[in-house]
């Protein structure tokens, strides 16, 4: 589904009408090829299809309003009117991420030049809108041509800063059970959780249980997914009983996330399933999370509000790993690893369906089925976590990695990720401010975190090698 983008072609108008015409036609030309569902004002509604006057700000802010714009670009095509901005702006009444961008001259500047001075004007539009408190995102080449490659990029960045302030803002996370009584570090502030936007949705752990025992293991839906698992994973020696009970498991979670309408889940993953019904529940998450639902380890809110954060931002699922080891000849070199909860598609190889051989000791081989084992692809991938201090504030560490080869192996599923400044990160940032769990999605969008979650969701952002705060400034090659 493509994102809503408001556009105001901002205008002055003794600026030439040609050029700012032109401007707001190769904007709109642009944001089309990007895939954006734009929401315009056309020459019917303001003049030129721009917006200068008093009277077109409120006509075209009614009209973002009415069509629920999820974001607003701001193109300065001459110097641009601040005020017609600021008004739209406030008359559609929208708290989504802004982008503002003026464009170019046409040529080296000469006494006769038509001219257009958006340099000037950006600053002035900028300033308008700091007078009336709203945030806003510069483009990373704020002086440019519609048409040119860095404003194509530009686009597609700021669409996923406005999937990842508007998801969070109206998320729904669902929490099965308790969180385990060790993991100080699973606590969340609902009532902060609720003031940034996202609502919990609890289920005791007993009806979970409940309702699979009590569903009908010859049904379509639960034979249907018994057939997906064995055509995903290698199934060699899992009991076919345990394979029954992870299948009707599987399909509780999904009907639950689609009657409560669930962004994805926190479930109590340990020790009251292997005791209770007899399984693990994380091969059933990490299909899930291949399914668009992320679910977190240990009923971990904040680990599924990161998750949560990098799918929307790159379109793909995430998994909750582990800072779990640090390679003994490589500081820069880090085991993400989980017990075997990570989507399948994250595979380097067909998985394994196996057993969990920590829980096995405790309540027993029959008993801790259910857990995909594999090696991550290599690759580039981000890590997210998101967390709150002791007051309720909240605070993120985005990270840019590469998963690569070694010769290092574990059991469960797991990637060995290289961090450039691991040391430094370790002990300046995730010892002082964050927990064990971390998000981590393949591909790179830390830009995007950092602009969403610093910028817009009131974050305080950390960052390895971040020289510039407020946006991001990754060295390349990374």
């Amino acid at each position: 589904m493509s994102t809503k983008i408001g556009l105001i072609p901002a205008n002055r108008g003794f600026f030439s009408d040609e050029l700012a015409v032109q401007m707001r036609n190769e904007t709109v030309a642009a944001m089309q090829k990007a895939g954006l569902e734009i929401i315009v004002p056309d020459e019917n509604l303001t003049k030129l299809g721009c917006v200068e006057t008093y009277d077109e700000a409120q006509k075209t802010g009614r009209l973002f309003r009415d069509e629920n714009v999820e974001g607003i670009i701001v193109a300065a095509v001459n110097f641009g009117d601040e005020q017609a901005v600021a008004f739209t702006i406030k008359e559609a009444g929208l708290d989504v991420p802004i982008l503002i961008f003026g464009c170019q001259e046409e040529e080296v500047l000469k006494r006769a030049t038509p001219r257009r001075d958006a340099f000037c004007g950006l600053l002035s539009i900028g300033e308008a809108l700091r007078q009336i408190g709203v945030k806003y995102t510069v483009a990373r080449v704020p002086i440019c041509f519609p048409s040119d490659k860095s404003f194509g990029d530009d686009l597609h960045w700021f669409a996923g800063v406005c999937r990842v302030v508007n998801g969070i803002r109206s998320a729904r996370y669902g929490q099965i059970g308790a969180r385990p009584d060790g993991f100080w570090t699973c606590r969340v502030n609902e009532k902060a959780l609720q003031r940034l936007g996202a609502t919990t949705v609890t289920l005791d752990l007993s009806e979970v249980i409940a309702a699979v025992v009590k569903m009908d293991e010859d049904s379509p839906e639960v034979k249907k997914i018994q057939g997906e698992i064995a055509t995903q994973c290698d199934l060699s020696g899992a009991p076919p009983a345990a394979l029954s009970k992870i299948a009707r498991f599987e399909a509780f979670l999904k009907g639950f996330a689609e009657e409560k309408q669930l962004d994805g889940l926190a479930i109590q993953c340990w020790t009251s399933l292997q005791g209770n019904l007899g399984i693990c529940s994380c091969s059933s998450m990490g299909r899930l999370g291949d399914a668009g639902i992320p679910c977190a380890c240990e009923s971990d809110v904040l680990g599924l509000l990161s998750m949560h954060a990098l799918k929307l931002a790159g379109g793909g699922p995430s998994a909750l790993a582990d800072w779990n080891n640090l390679h003994n000849e490589d500081d820069d070199l880090a085991n993400l690893w989980h017990c075997g909860v990570f989507p399948p598609s994250f595979a380097k190889a067909k998985p394994r369906l196996w057993y969990s051989e920590i829980i096995a000791d405790t309540v027993g081989r029959d008993n801790a089925w259910g857990l995909y084992e594999f090696e991550v692809q290599d690759g580039p991938v981000t890590l997210l976590r998101a967390t709150q201090d002791p007051d309720g504030g909240f605070m993120a560490v985005v990270v840019p990695a590469t998963i690569e080869p070694t010769k290092a192996k574990t059991f469960g599923a797991y990637g060995w990720a290289r961090i450039k400044g691991l040391r430094k990160l370790y002990r300046d940032v995730l010892v002082r401010y964050f927990p064990h769990h971390v998000a981590i999605t393949r591909g790179q969008v830390q830009d995007i975190i950092w602009e969403a979650f610093g910028n817009y969701l009131d974050f305080e952002v950390f960052a390895a090698n971040q020289p510039v705060p407020g946006m991001w400034t990754p060295e390349a090659p990374f």
